[in-house]
């Protein structure tokens, strides 16, 4: 057997133990960030409005190699941006296989992600399910954010390519009223601007905003609303400008957000491509080019790990792997780049992956975080393997099915 596919069938044997865990665990699960949903934190009536006691008690939670959610009575949850994840993942399946039981599990998740929006906005948005408090910003409970609400919305339109189903278009096409109507903008004197991350705060943020111009140029490509397109072009302007000479992007223009990491930087390519491909809009294809040269160059060593900052490699975190993949595919880049994701995959399987299925969060220098996020490391290595396996298996010509009602 050829040294491609043994690593094509370790992916795929990794990826099963993976889908085996999340559905038994029905998709809910811990987050790094979700310490405030502790019920002994809640009875802490002197401290639990405090900024900075808020602040440290969700950091202990998220930098503790030891799970103190059981103890202190944080409870699993579904979190809407994974549930948007693993949509995409399902639909990625059932182009591989046109099996009943992915379907089902669309279903599942359309319906289960519908009934989690959050009310009172201009459009259908999502937040995360539990309070979090920031260096920037406070977000009780299921504020909407632009990234929560852009992942789902973009696992809406994935069921949308597959089905047929007019209605859950129009449920990802409300996303866009959210983010044109409920954002704030922080504008450039040139009339470019920067969405910010929520409804509640006026941080510029790359990764959020390139998420929201995203969505907006995908959604513009059904249904050819202009004003979603032009939206979509002034924050790519926006963030383009942005872009260091060496292809690098700071996290945000906040003077603590001046770090470049890997997965943010991932994710700023892979929205500007679909972009470009959305739109036919060239505009950014230098930035793209620039960018991931920088990308490829600076993140991902020999050896098969993969670095959290452009100058360190600690701690080396499971999103980056995955969005390597991600980004790989949305950039055209997959097969060019095949020999390094394979080899970053192989060491991310047999350092990071349990032998119960999940993934672990980080390895940091001295230990592993080994806590089974379902958001922050399932939902994403659904997503990126599935990504890989419909990509590199004969993948028949997929057509919708039926306009097959979801909902």
């Amino acid at each position: 057997m050829t040294a491609e596919k043994n690593i094509d069938l370790k992916i795929s044997k990794s990826f099963e133990i993976l889908r085996s865990y999340c559905e038994s665990e029905n998709y809910k699960g811990y987050d790094p960030y979700d310490g405030l949903n502790s019920t002994f934190f809640q009875s802490l009536v002197g401290l639990r409005n405090n900024r900075l006691f808020r602040l440290a008690w969700i950091q202990s939670f998220k930098r503790s190699p030891v799970n103190l959610r059981p103890l202190l009575g944080v409870p699993k949850g579904y979190n809407p941006k994974a549930l948007g994840l693993f949509l995409s993942g399902y639909c990625n399946l059932f182009k591989i296989d046109q099996k009943e039981e992915y379907l089902q599990n669309i279903k599942f998740l359309v319906n289960k992600t519908l009934s989690l929006k959050s009310a009172g906005w201009s459009g259908n948005c999502w937040g995360y399910n539990f309070d979090w408090q920031a260096r920037a910003f406070y977000q009780p409970r299921n504020t909407p954010t632009v990234v929560a609400s852009t992942y789902v919305a973009n696992g809406l339109l994935d069921v949308y390519r597959l089905t047929g189903d007019e209605q859950i278009l129009s449920e990802a096409r409300s996303t866009c009223d959210f983010v044109l109507k409920d954002l704030n903008r922080n504008y450039q004197d040139d009339g470019s601007f920067c969405f910010s991350y929520s409804p509640l705060d006026h941080s510029s943020v790359f990764n959020a905003s390139l998420l929201a111009g995203k969505l907006l140029a995908r959604v513009y490509n059904f249904t050819h609303e202009n004003p979603l397109l032009e939206a979509a072009k002034n924050t790519l302007e926006f963030c383009c400008k942005h872009q260091h000479v060496d292809g690098s992007w700071s996290y945000g223009t906040y003077a603590y957000h001046h770090w470049i990491d890997n997965f943010h930087t991932g994710f700023n390519l892979e929205c500007i491509a679909d972009y470009i491909k959305y739109s036919g809009d060239n505009t950014y294809e230098s930035n793209l080019q620039n960018g991931l040269q920088f990308y490829y160059d600076n993140f991902f060593p020999a050896d098969g790990r993969s670095k959290y900052y452009h100058d360190s490699i600690y701690p080396i975190d499971i999103h980056a792997p995955a969005q390597l993949i991600i980004t790989s595919f949305a950039v055209s880049k997959f097969l060019d780049n095949k020999t390094r994701i394979d080899n970053v995959i192989n060491w991310t399987i047999d350092h990071m992956q349990d032998k119960n299925g999940f993934f672990y969060y980080q390895v940091k220098k001295h230990f592993k975080s080994k806590i089974p996020y379902m958001r922050w490391a399932q939902a994403w290595m659904f997503y990126a393997l599935s990504t890989y396996l419909s990509n590199t298996r004969q993948v028949p010509t997929i057509h919708p099915v039926n306009k097959m009602t979801v909902i």
